[in-house]
């Protein structure tokens, strides 16, 4: 005998029903408790009902087909064992015309055979309980929807966050109460969210994820099975990129597949790599440039144009490399790199950045790819400038200036001659820019930088000893201010970048741990 095919309509749990004070049910026989619900409602007075069931229904009868003189215990036997088979979920049995109490016999056969029994006063009409069960249903329609569309939108905010696959993840699996998890290609567990499951049921996922991994032609794209009363379900993420999406929750509600569904979704395009001609291409120019190749030889197989280099931190935790591709992706550049708390994008100049929400960008000027390594310093310096005065995003200015009117070898030649002094420890020359660029505070100084304030005053005041001049003087800080940036490509500490030597990304390292301490010490 087949399984029967519950109808697609909501569940209504038993216990609401009963809880209606105007219909009086009363249920005598059969369980209770949660996992009772009905999805129908059938009224039949049929000696054997089961042809005429979906499964799931509630049964009325008024018992007009009991036949008389039949026997009461072989015939409400098998009058309930055929309404069992056909998946009924429950039988509302009216009192009056045709019996005055609930036969006892259907009393012990429902007892028997686990199915609810409900009483049904003469006063509470057949049809009343079944416009109740739809008023109820539409009631669990509406707050599926509810919460479904409640859900969406908590997803789509978690992806637009600097950490979004697993700001995704949580938000999943806090919308199922239970545990989601995403599975890289190779099988390895990349990132979890919510309370990690048992041992078996981790081991159970996993396997549900290799049933969805792509492996060749009519592999499945999702995958549902349940192991110790956990409901278990994998998502395939993509179209054979072999990343897979489980979820395990301790029970399975309406609506659920829907917001697993739209989290795959989501993760897929953060996940999602472009397959394509241009894909190749910039692998094939990251070889050359590998191989010694000079940036202008390889820039062609990027794209024409000039170029961009962006700068950028998160303001919360560190970025993980999904969330550097998510930004990367929000900039128009696949081109990203991600080094400790930085994350650096290449972008083309006719794609103007803009400010994202949860991070802090400093951008460079525009410039050809021989240029790159000083549009990167640029970018370290706006960004520095951008933590430093709390802004979202900050350009450095390429605009022409008074400086463009000194022949670039004498300014160069009065620079080196000014600055003789301080050079020679790039911490100091670093600081000197630094504090000069935020107009001589010592607290955003410090946050440029990294360090602590007191350390800002120490190396200023170090740097006056060592010039013998007066740095309140504005004469004196603009001509210092014109030496440092004539000089900067000749500097010692030249493409460090705002916060002293960097490592070979770009990025602040201290001798300490925490800065430098002042150099004259």
């Amino acid at each position: 005998m087949p399984d029967p095919a519950v109808p697609p309509a909501p569940a209504v749990p038993l216990a609401s029903l009963l809880a209606r004070e105007d219909l009086a049910l009363r249920q005598i026989a059969g369980p209770s408790g949660p996992g009772s619900v009905i999805h129908w409602v059938h009224t039949s007075e049929m000696a054997d009902p089961y042809p005429y069931l979906l499964g799931g229904e509630l049964l009325l009868t008024a018992g007009v087909h009991v036949p008389e003189g039949a026997g009461p215990d072989g015939y409400f036997d098998g009058y309930v064992a055929r309404i069992v088979a056909a998946g009924g979920a429950a039988v509302g049995f009216g009192v009056a015309p045709v019996f005055d109490t609930v036969p006892p016999a259907l009393v012990a056969a429902c007892e028997a055979h686990g199915l609810p029994l409900l009483e049904v006063p003469p006063r509470t009409t057949f049809s009343g309980v079944a416009r109740a069960v739809w008023q109820l249903m539409a009631q669990a329609r509406l707050a599926e929807l509810r919460r479904v569309t409640e859900a969406q939108q908590s997803l789509a905010a978690a992806a637009s966050r600097p950490d979004p696959v697993p700001s995704v993840l949580r938000q999943l699996a806090q919308r199922v109460s239970g545990w989601a998890v995403l599975y890289g290609p190779d099988g390895a567990r990349i990132a979890s969210a919510g309370r990690p499951a048992a041992t078996d049921l981790a081991a159970a996922l996993s396997q549900l994820a290799d049933v969805v991994r792509p492996s060749g032609p009519g592999t499945p794209t999702s995958a549902t099975d349940s192991k110790a009363g956990t409901h278990l379900a994998a998502y395939a993420l993509g179209a054979g990129q072999g990343f897979v999406l489980g979820v395990a929750a301790p029970q399975r509600d309406p609506g659920d597949h829907t917001i697993a569904s739209v989290a795959a979704v989501l993760l897929t395009l953060l996940t999602g790599e472009q397959q394509s001609g241009s894909g190749a291409a910039r692998s094939s120019a990251l070889v050359r440039l590998l191989l010694g190749a000079p940036p202008a030889g390889v820039a062609p197989l990027l794209g024409p144009g000039r170029w961009l280099v962006v700068h950028a931190r998160p303001d919360a935790q560190s970025p993980d490399p999904v969330a550097a591709s998510a930004l990367g992706a929000a900039l128009g550049s696949p081109l990203v790199d991600l080094a400790q708390d930085v994350v650096r994008v290449l972008v083309p100049a006719d794609r103007e950045p803009d400010a994202q929400p949860g991070w802090t960008l400093g951008v460079s000027a525009a410039v050809d790819p021989a240029e790159w390594p000083a549009a990167d310093t640029q970018a370290a310096r706006a960004l520095a400038r951008a933590r430093a005065t709390r802004t979202g995003l900050v350009r450095h200015g390429d605009r022409a200036g008074l400086a463009d009117l000194v022949p670039p070898e004498e300014a160069e030649a009065h620079a080196r001659l000014l600055l003789a002094p301080v050079t020679a420890t790039p911490a100091l020359t670093e600081t000197l820019r630094t504090w000069l660029s935020l107009h001589g505070s010592w607290d955003r100084t410090a946050v440029a930088l990294s360090v602590h304030r007191n350390t800002v005053r120490q190396r200023i005041a170090r740097c006056a000893a060592l010039l013998g001049t007066d740095l309140d003087d504005p004469d004196v800080r603009m001509e210092l201010w014109f030496a440092l940036r004539q000089h900067q490509g000749a500097l010692p500490g030249h493409g460090t970048g705002a916060g002293g030597p960097r490592d070979g990304h770009g990025h602040a390292r201290s001798a300490h741990g925490n800065g430098y301490e002042d150099p004259g010490r």
